[in-house]
């Protein structure tokens, strides 16, 4: 990219790479929720269980974020240096990392579901089917982590319309097994959230086998059994000076969002069914967003591993402009589809009164959340400077958003509403110091030391 380029020729080199990232994010989006989506016909505690279970696949998958935009980092620079021996001695060590924690989720949510839906609700009854429906998709952990980090090498060396057909097929699998294990089609019983569990350990597994097979193919990294035994300490060395700030980031944010359904969780179920529509409605539609956030990273990152720092910069200006027309495109959209949303989601009146308005405050929400997903999870890792995020994201969540929402829940007693409200603001705030962070350009100057220091430790 040079300084000259017309914006044309910006947009189609962004949107190359974007769009089909965020085709994959809309599709895992889909996974993620399909359970949720095809058990609002089944029954409105059902919905809101698993919407409250599926939340610790939500923290395994910060877990594996962190590692995936680690992975990220270091393969966007060495592809973009042409050194192909690097890009798969990092993909050793990741595998191990992504293996052992695949395994911590399985033991947890197999051995201890009760224990983990508690911690959700109080509600005896969703405590119940979240259990249930822990324990049969607990397997799915074991291949969701492998293939992620398939999936995030293939989008960083050109595949990424691989990983997208990937995804595609695997939601499709997940969609279709759904239909017919939860409803009972083609005379088949009726296994309700059973039915649910089972289709996403299957099309999970699917991913997996898919993703080893193309992986396999000649000319690309390859995983080599030899890298695993003998991990590469200097790039562990590297790997963990990007990761350990975004690990940290990833669960401060992560937990601190899960307290957010904690929270709710334990305000009745009418108010846990409209939360979870309304993060189905919200998760659907940032898509884009996503896709050029995540993309943003990759090309600053290629731009920044060839030291390219001028041209960073306005790469990093350009998507910045971008973003910001399109987060306020996705919170247009959110309003524009509120109205089907509260057709479609067939809750109680109360339930629906709490959905129609929380639409509203998602709206904004996404805005200001397009805005800091491009700085704080894209450009400034990129850049090495992930610490940024983690200090943000630990003063905003924990210091100011979720003392207040429990105050606002449990002491002072506020209706759903003002809660749920107040429990949106986190994004409005980060998004002020974070375009004044950016505008200071220490993920450019970071990255001077951090790339020579790489270069030096791997030749």
């Amino acid at each position: 990219m040079q300084s000259s380029i017309t914006w044309r020729e910006f947009l189609r080199q962004t949107l190359t790479l974007a769009l089909p990232i965020a085709f994959q994010q809309l599709m895992l989006a889909l996974s993620s929720c399909a359970d949720t989506l095809m058990l609002t016909n089944v029954g409105q505690n059902e919905l809101s269980a698993v919407s409250l279970a599926t939340q610790f696949q939500f923290i395994f998958s910060l877990c594996l974020a962190a590692l995936t935009l680690g992975m990220s980092i270091l393969v966007a620079q060495y592809w973009g240096a042409g050194n192909t021996n690097a890009v798969e001695r990092v993909l050793a060590f990741i595998m191990l990392y992504a293996g052992g924690l695949s395994l911590a989720f399985f033991a947890l949510t197999l051995l201890i579901p009760e224990t983990l839906m508690s911690i959700m609700t109080n509600d005896i009854t969703l405590i119940a089917i979240g259990s249930q429906y822990l324990r049969v998709s607990s397997v799915s952990y074991l291949f969701i982590g492998l293939s992620q980090m398939y999936l995030c090498l293939m989008k960083n060396v050109g595949a990424a319309v691989t990983g997208m057909t990937i995804s595609t097929v695997g939601v499709i699998v997940h969609v279709a097994l759904n239909a017919v294990l939860i409803y009972g089609w083609f005379g088949l019983p009726a296994l309700g959230i059973f039915g649910a569990a089972i289709s996403t350990v299957i099309s999970r597994a699917i991913e997996l086998v898919w993703s080893v097979l193309v992986a396999s193919r000649n000319g690309r990294p390859r995983l080599r059994l030899s890298m695993m035994l003998h991990p590469d300490v200097a790039l562990q060395k590297d790997f963990w000076k990007y990761s350990l700030p975004v690990l940290g980031n990833e669960l401060v944010w992560g937990c601190g969002f899960t307290m957010y359904t904690v929270i709710m969780g334990h305000l009745g179920t009418d108010a846990v069914a409209a939360n979870s529509i309304a993060n189905i409605v919200k998760d659907l539609l940032v898509c884009l967003s996503l896709g050029l956030g995540n993309a943003g990273g990759i090309l600053v990152g290629n731009l920044l591993g060839r030291n390219a720092f001028d041209q960073a910069k306005v790469m990093g200006n350009r998507l910045c402009v971008l973003v910001a027309a399109v987060g306020v495109g996705t919170g247009l959209l959110i309003i524009a589809v509120r109205p089907l949303a509260l057709q479609w989601a067939g809750l109680t009146p109360q339930a629906t009164h709490y959905l129609s308005i929380m639409l509203f405050i998602c709206a904004y929400y996404a805005v200001c959340g397009c805005m800091t997903n491009l700085t704080i999870a894209g450009i400034f890792p990129a850049g090495g400077d992930s610490r940024f995020g983690l200090v943000c994201d630990a003063i905003v969540m924990w210091l100011i958003v979720v003392p207040v929402g429990l105050l606002a829940a449990f002491v002072w007693k506020l209706p759903v509403l003002a809660v749920y409200a107040l429990l949106n603001t986190d994004e409005c705030i980060k998004m002020i110091p974070a375009l004044l962070h950016y505008r200071k350009y220490r993920w450019v100057n970071n990255v001077t030391r951090q790339t020579n220091s790489a270069v030096v430790s791997n030749t």
